[in-house]
This record gives structure tokens, C-alpha cells and sequence, in this order.
């Protein structure tokens, strides 16, 4: 269940800021704009580490494969890419594409076991949820 709520959350968060992101944008640029939200959340993070349990940062060496480090560099993509399609379709178009995506890119990611994931067979009904949901966005923006 709390798996869920965090998931409610982060949904939630996500649209908001991509919202927040694309105003900032109209008055800064993108560049600023998306340098501003990898440095705040650097702080915040940085402030919540200073409070936990502060593990090694020499932990971040031992990680493999190494591609995994580039978290942070598909993060000031996935910051771009959202102000420019909320900017450009609105927050709700935006979001449902952004969703479906998410979903096909990550069941492909379990089918084939993409980035060490363990695999997990294809099922079909996944796929006509998926079918589904991509239903959903044309009768969505059907207007």
C-alpha cells in the first residue's frame, strides 16, 4: 500500500513540477531553468543526506556497470523534455504521454532484461492494458 501512495505522490509531483518548470522557462531559458532544477535538488538532497545516515560517498566508485551513474544526466533530459511538451501540448497531454511511454519503455525493460533487470515473460494482458491506455490519450485529446 505504501508503494501506492508514493506513486500517487510521485505522479502528483511530477506534474506540478513540470508546470513550475515550463513558467520558470518563459522568464529564464531553458538552459537556466533546467540548471536551477538540478542544482535545488542537489541541495535537497545534499540537506537530506546531512540529516540521515550520511553513507560514503566513495560508495558511488563500487557502482556497476558504470552506465548506471548517469542517473543525473538523463534526469536534466527528462527535465527538458517535460517543459518542452508541457509547454508546447499542455500539462494534461503532456503527462498522458509521458505516462504511456514510462509504461511501454519500462515493460520492454522487464521483457528483455534491459540494465541487468531480471526478465519476466510477456503477457498479453499487460499489453491490451497497455492497448488501453493508449486508447485512453487519442480519446483524450480527441476534441
Amino acid at each position: 500500500m505504501m508503494g501506492v501512495l508514493i506513486a500517487i505522490v510521485s505522479g502528483i509531483l511530477m506534474s506540478v513540477q513540470g508546470v513550475f518548470n515550463t513558467k520558470v522557462t518563459r522568464t529564464a531559458g531553458m538552459w537556466v531553468s533546467n540548471g536551477w532544477v538540478q542544482l535545488s535538488a542537489f541541495l535537497v538532497c545534499v540537506f537530506a543526506w546531512m540529516m540521515t545516515g550520511r553513507q560514503p560517498l566513495g560508495q558511488l566508485m563500487r557502482v556497476q556497470p558504470r552506465y548506471m551513474l548517469l542517473g543525473g544526466v538523463i534526469g536534466a533530459g527528462i527535465t527538458w523534455t517535460v517543459i518542452k511538451s508541457v509547454g508546447t501540448l499542455g500539462p494534461a497531454k503532456a503527462v498522458m504521454l509521458i505516462v504511456i511511454a514510462q509504461l511501454l519503455m519500462s515493460y520492454a525493460i522487464e521483457i528483455f532484461g534491459i540494465f541487468e533487470v531480471e526478465k519476466t515473460p510477456f503477457c498479453w494482458r499487460k499489453m491490451i492494458g497497455l492497448l488501453v491506455a493508449l486508447f485512453g490519450v487519442v480519446l483524450f485529446q480527441w476534441e
